[in-house]
C-alpha cells in the first residue's frame, strides 16, 4: 500500500492542475436588456395616449350588426413648460360608438351621455380643466395629468380585432400634433402622440397669465358671480348676440348642475317649471333642514330658464334687471343694440363639500334655443378674467365680479337639421307658382300615410298662396288639369313650415328689374321686430337700389363685399302677426299674417345680367336667423323662354302698386 500513496497523490495533483474544458464551465449570465423608455418620457410637450383595455360581446346576438362593450383610457399629460388651460382633446371614434360614461371629462359641445360619437368627439376636463407643468408642481402627476376612463358600445369589431380610433389630437389653439403611432411595434392596444407648440406662435412661459382670453362667437354667455357666501352665491347671466343674422325669439336656456345645486331665487327670468320636489326627497333636505322649500324655485338637475314678459320689467321682486323682460327676444346689433342682450340673476344654493366662499362651479352642458331661430351649439364654461361693472354707489370706479366664466355658442349648419321656413318662386312670365318643397320643414309619420313625402310639389295658381295647404287641394287639382300636368295619388305632402316667403319676379326691363317679396306667418306666434335677409350672387347684389315698404340696406356678412340685403319692417310695420281666423265666419278659413314689399334693382352696374335665369333669384333666404329652404326649380316662360321685357306702362303700373301696398 505504501507504494500506492505517491501514485494517488500525483494523480490528484494532475487532476486539480488541469483546467476544465468549455463544456464543463457554468453558463454565462447575461445582463438584462434595459427597459425601453416610455413614450411619455420622450415627449416635451403635451403627451396623449388612447389605450384599449378590454371588450366583450353584449346582447342582442346579431351577426349583421353585433354590439360590443369597450373600455379604454384616454391620458393627457403636460410635459411642457407652460400650463395647459382648458384642455380639449379630439378622439376619432369610427365604429359607430355610443359613449356611456367618461370620468373627469365632458363632451365639449354639451351633449349628454349616453351619446353617439361615431364621427369623433372632443373631450374637455371637468371638474379640473387645467393641467399644470412639472416645473410648477415639482413633478406632481396629479396636477399634470388627466386620466379619462371611457366605457361605451361599438359595433361589428369582433375580437381579436381591436376598435381603435383613427386619430387623437389636442385641439387647443396653437398646438400641432403629429399622426399617432403605436406605443410599441408589438402593441395594437395603444396609440400615442406628442403635441408641441406651433413655432410660429410666441408663447409667454413666465406663468403669469391666470385666465384664458375671451373668445368670439355668434352668441356668448357670461356667468359672473357677483356675491359669494359659504352656502350660496349670486350670479348674473348675460347672453349677448354678436351675429348680424342671428337672433332668438322666446329663448329657452338650459344647463346641468353637477354638484346638487338648486336655484333659490331669480330676477329677470324664471324657471319654465317651478318645482322643489327633488330637493325635498333628495340630499338637499337633509342639509337645509331649516329652509322652507316652498320658496325654492327649482331643484331640477337640468332646469329650463325662460325670459319674463315686459309687464314684469319694473316688478321689484322679479324684474328691475337691465336688459331683461322682453319675452325672450334677442336681436342683432344692426337692428337695435339695446335689445341685443338679455340678463338675469340667480341665487344658487350649494351642497357639501362646497360650503366655502371660494368653491364656485358653473353648470355644464349649456343649450339655448328659440322659436323659428337657428340652432346653436355651446361649448363648456371657460374661466376668464373677472367682469367689471360700474360701481352701484355712483363712484367713478369699476367693481369686478368674484369669478367669471364664458360660454361660447355658435350657429350650427348640420345637414340633418330640418328647416323652419321655406321659399316659393314665381315670375311675371309664368302664371304658375312653384311652391315650397314637399316636407320642406319635415313630415310626421301620421301625415305620410295620407300623402307622399317623396313626390315633388305640384304647381299652384297665384290665389292659392293665401290659403292654408289643407284648403288648396281643389284649386291645385284643377290648376294642374288645366296645365295638363299629372296629379299623383297620393298627392304630395305640404311644406309644414310656420313661415313661408314668396319671391316673385315682377318685372325685367331695359334699365332694371323688380321683385315683390311676401312673408306669410302660418304659425300661432307673432313675430315682433322681424327681419329678412336675402343673399344673392354678386352681379345681382350690385344692382340693389331700395325697397318700398321695408327698411332695407346692404350688409356685409363674413367680411368682404356687401352680399346681403337686410330688411325689416318700417315703423308701425315691424310686427308680423300670427295666423288668424277669417273675418268672415262663413268661410271658416285661417288667414296668415302677411308683410309685403317691392324691391328695385338697376342694371347700370350689372351689364349682361340675366335676371330671368338664376341671377334674379336668391341664393339664400334667412328669416329671423333661420335659413329657409329654396325650391329645386325656377319658373320657365311658355315655350321654355324666361325672357320678355315688360312695357314702360307695365313698369309704371308696378311702381304705382308698390307705393300703395
Amino acid at each position: 500500500m505504501g507504494f500506492l500513496l505517491p501514485i494517488i497523490f500525483g494523480a490528484f495533483l494532475l487532476f486539480t492542475a488541469t483546467p476544465p474544458s468549455l463544456s464543463q464551465l457554468p453558463p454565462t449570465i447575461m445582463a438584462p436588456a434595459p427597459a425601453p423608455t416610455p413614450p411619455s418620457e420622450l415627449c416635451n410637450g403635451i403627451f396623449l395616449s388612447y389605450r384599449f383595455k378590454l371588450g366583450r360581446k353584449i346582447p342582442p346576438n346579431d351577426t349583421t350588426d353585433q354590439p360590443y362593450r369597450f373600455e379604454s383610457v384616454l391620458t393627457v399629460l403636460n410635459n411642457g413648460r407652460e400650463e395647459l388651460k382648458e384642455w380639449r382633446v379630439f378622439v376619432g371614434f369610427r365604429h359607430r360608438e355610443i359613449l356611456i360614461s367618461a370620468t373627469d371629462a365632458l363632451i365639449v359641445n354639451g351633449t349628454e351621455l349616453p351619446a353617439p360619437v361615431g364621427n369623433g368627439t372632443i373631450f374637455g376636463g371637468y371638474p379640473v380643466s387645467d393641467l399644470k407643468t412639472a416645473i410648477q408642481t415639482a413633478g406632481d402627476l396629479k396636477q399634470m395629468r388627466a386620466r379619462i376612463e371611457l366605457v361605451g358600445t361599438q359595433f361589428m369589431v369582433t375580437p381579436p380585432a381591436i376598435p381603435m380610433p383613427s386619430n387623437i389630437s389636442l385641439v387647443n389653439d396653437g398646438w400641432l400634433c403629429p399622426e399617432p403611432t403605436p406605443a410599441t411595434p408589438l402593441s395594437k392596444r395603444e396609440i400615442t402622440t406628442c403635441c408641441e407648440r406651433d413655432p410660429s406662435i410666441k408663447v409667454n412661459t413666465t406663468i403669469t397669465d391666470k385666465f384664458l382670453p375671451r373668445q368670439p362667437g355668434d352668441l356668448t354667455i357670461m356667468y359672473d358671480v357677483i356675491r359669494a357666501y359659504d352656502q350660496n352665491y349670486l350670479v348674473e347671466v348675460t347672453m349677448e348676440n354678436h351675429n348680424p343674422l342671428g337672433r332668438l325669439d322666446h329663448w329657452e336656456l338650459s344647463f346641468d348642475w353637477k354638484r346638487d345645486e338648486f336655484i333659490q331665487k331669480m330676477q329677470g327670468a324664471y324657471p319654465k317649471i317651478v318645482d322643489a320636489t327633488k330637493c325635498i326627497f333628495g340630499p338637499q333636505s337633509k342639509i337645509y333642514t331649516g329652509l322652507d322649500f316652498a320658496d325654492v324655485l327649482t331643484c331640477e338637475r337640468r332646469p329650463i330658464i325662460v325670459d319674463l314678459p315686459p309687464t314684469k320689467a319694473e316688478d321689484p321682486a322679479l324684474g328691475k334687471i337691465p336688459s331683461c323682460c322682453r319675452n325672450g327676444t334677442i336681436l342683432p346689433r344692426i337692428m337695435d343694440p339695446s335689445k341685443s342682450a338679455s340678463v338675469f340673476t340667480m341665487q344658487v344654493s350649494k351642497m357639501p363639500p362646497d360650503f366655502n366662499r371660494s368653491a364656485l362651479f358653473p353648470p355644464q352642458n349649456w343649450r339655448i334655443k328659440g322659436t323659428l331661430n337657428p340652432d346653436y351649439s355651446c361649448g363648456p364654461p371657460v374661466r376668464v378674467s373677472p367682469t367689471f361693472y360700474p360701481d352701484p354707489s355712483g363712484m367713478p370706479t369699476n367693481k369686478s365680479s368674484f369669478a367669471s366664466w364664458q360660454i361660447v355658442c355658435n350657429i350650427t349648419h348640420a345637414k340633418t337639421e330640418i328647416p323652419k321656413c321655406c321659399v316659393s318662386f314665381s315670375a311675371f312670365f309664368n302664371d304658375s307658382i312653384i311652391p315650397c318643397n314637399t316636407c320642406a320643414c319635415g313630415c310626421v309619420s301620421e301625415t305620410r300615410r295620407t300623402c307622399s313625402a317623396e313626390s315633388p310639389p305640384l304647381l299652384i295658381p297665384p290665389d292659392a298662396l293665401l290659403l292654408p295647404f289643407e284648403n288648396r287641394t281643389s284649386l291645385t287639382v284643377a290648376w294642374n288639369a288645366l296645365k295638363h300636368k299629372t296629379v299623383p295619388n297620393p298627392m304630395p305632402c305640404g311644406d309644414n313650415c310656420g313661415v313661408s316667403i314668396n319671391w316673385h319676379m315682377a318685372s325685367d326691363y331695359r334699365g332694371g328689374w323688380t321683385v315683390r317679396i311676401t312673408i306669410f306667418n302660418w304659425g300661432g306666434i307673432d313675430f315682433p321686430d322681424w327681419f329678412l335677409a336675402v343673399q344673392m350672387k354678386k352681379p345681382a347684389i350690385r344692382g340693389f337700389e331700395k325697397a318700398y315698404s321695408f327698411n332695407a340696406s346692404l350688409l356685409s356678412v363674413d367680411g368682404g363685399v356687401n352680399n346681403t340685403i337686410f330688411m325689416e319692417g318700417l315703423p308701425g310695420l315691424e310686427y308680423l302677426v300670427a295666423e288668424r281666423d277669417d273675418l268672415d265666419p262663413k268661410k271658416k278659413l285661417r288667414v296668415p299674417g302677411k308683410q309685403q314689399s317691392v324691391i328695385q334693382f338697376t342694371k347700370k352696374l350689372t351689364p349682361g345680367i340675366n335676371v330671368a335665369e338664376r341671377d334674379g333669384f336668391p341664393a339664400k333666404v334667412i328669416f329671423n336667423g333661420e335659413e329657409c329652404m329654396l325650391p329645386d326649380v325656377l319658373p320657365i316662360a311658355s315655350g321654355g323662354r324666361r325672357n320678355g321685357f315688360v312695357t314702360v306702362l307695365s313698369c309704371i303700373a308696378i311702381f304705382v302698386a308698390a307705393f300703395i301696398l
